[in-house]
């Protein structure tokens, strides 16, 4: 699994103001039998689309010569060998990764959105990191090993997904029982989840997103839904996708983590949305604080502009010009040379349109997947799912 993150104060903010984001990434690597072949199955010499720990190596482990250098004829003899093995038919993976991930963006204008966000985030990793690893090491087949006692069977979609919102619902009582002891109010947004088995569990409450961008389709995905102000305009035929850019009120949301201090910690709940879908080897799995959707400072403005034009395509090509949209998110986590390059394009790109906001980014791509089918599932949030994926429910 291969990751970078990256986050920002904005450039409005950078004097004086604070960075109330906050992100945490927690990845389980597991290799057997025939050894590690690099993080991309296409690229044997085990080059991979980034850099997972931030010092510019790519992740690949390679022998070592006798002075501790890298042995030339090693690299090489080392280098055929993963190409050898790269022909041969095997739809079991060598190395596998689990990875828990999770994004919290502290409401501004309240006391304490920085330490909410914290918060959400550590918290949320301490609870998922062990169900991670519990769910990866539950099917040992995987790797062609017979292990039963005491593994325990693996978790379905649905107790993922409730994993997933008992750690939200565990951080929202944190940032509760901190607001209390503090007198301070603390909220924050926040999407989490855990990446296992070719299969990504996710919640969320609040505006910060989650996309896929698959580069064999050149295409994005968004896996949420805004719990705010302007989604529910935009659900009502209120306003239109132009609007929605750059409305006054996108700054407003609807749900969040935390708050005053004065509801019980130890019964109180938020409500989760949660989903899950599959993932595939060219997939890169992006979560975004709004920061990066909201940057335009000059919204409110072009927001009047668009209206007073009757809504014309002349002044909606304008805004969105202006505005970040997910086409252009989609450009440049495709057109970047690694995941970190991607997270860097990310944030100057909110900068670039104002850096109203703090803006911070997630990305995650495992290059062992199976590649995208040529009908692959519908993932998007809010589409309908095939009746294969939907599970039998009592009611």
């Amino acid at each position: 699994m291969d990751y970078a993150t990256h986050y920002d104060v904005g450039d409005r903010k950078r004097d004086g103001g604070i960075n109330e984001d906050s992100v945490a990434v927690s990845v389980f690597e597991q290799g057997h039998r025939a050894g590690f072949r690099g993080y991309d199955r296409d690229e044997p010499d085990g080059d991979e689309t980034g850099d997972s720990d931030g010092d510019g190596s790519d992740g690949s482990a390679r022998p070592a010569g006798p002075d501790g250098d890298a042995d030339p004829q090693s690299d090489e003899a080392a280098a055929d060998g993963e190409a050898e093995r790269a022909t041969e038919p095997s739809p079991d993976p060598d190395n596998r990764s689990a990875a828990v991930f999770a994004l919290a963006d502290g409401a501004g204008g309240h006391d304490a959105g920085d330490a909410a966000s914290y918060i959400a985030t550590t918290a949320v990793c301490e609870h998922l990191a062990g169900t991670a690893v519990s769910a990866a090491r539950s099917e040992p087949a995987g790797f062609d090993v017979a292990v039963d006692e005491p593994l325990s069977a693996p978790p379905r979609d649905a107790d993922l997904e409730s994993a997933v919102a008992e750690a939200v619902v565990a951080a929202h009582r944190e940032v509760l029982e901190y607001a209390a002891a503090a007198g301070e109010q603390a909220h924050a947004t926040v999407v989490a989840g855990v990446c296992v088995g070719g299969r990504c569990h996710y919640g969320w409450v609040g505006d910060s997103r989650a996309y896929i961008v698959n580069a064999a389709r050149d295409e994005i995905l968004p896996l949420t839904t805004d719990h705010a102000v302007v989604q529910r305009l935009r659900d009502a035929g209120e306003i239109d996708d132009v609007e929605a850019l750059v409305h006054p009120r996108g700054n407003e949301i609807t749900r969040a983590l935390g708050g005053s201090g004065r509801a019980d910690p130890e019964t109180t709940t938020v409500d989760v949305e949660t989903a899950t879908v599959p993932l595939y080897r060219e997939d890169v799995l992006l979560v975004t604080s709004d920061g990066l959707l909201d940057a335009q400072t000059e919204a409110a403005k072009l927001y009047e502009w668009y209206v007073d034009a009757g809504r014309d395509d002349e002044m909606a090509a304008v805004v969105r010009d202006r505005a970040v949209t997910d086409g252009e998110i989609r450009e440049a986590v495709l057109s970047a040379e690694s995941l970190a390059d991607a997270a860097e394009r990310l944030v100057g790109l909110a900068n670039d349109r104002g850096g109203k906001d703090n803006c911070s980014t997630v990305l995650l791509h495992d290059g062992t997947l199976p590649p995208t089918p040529e009908d692959p599932p519908a993932r998007a949030a809010g589409a309908r799912k095939s009746v294969e994926d939907r599970e039998t429910r009592v009611q």
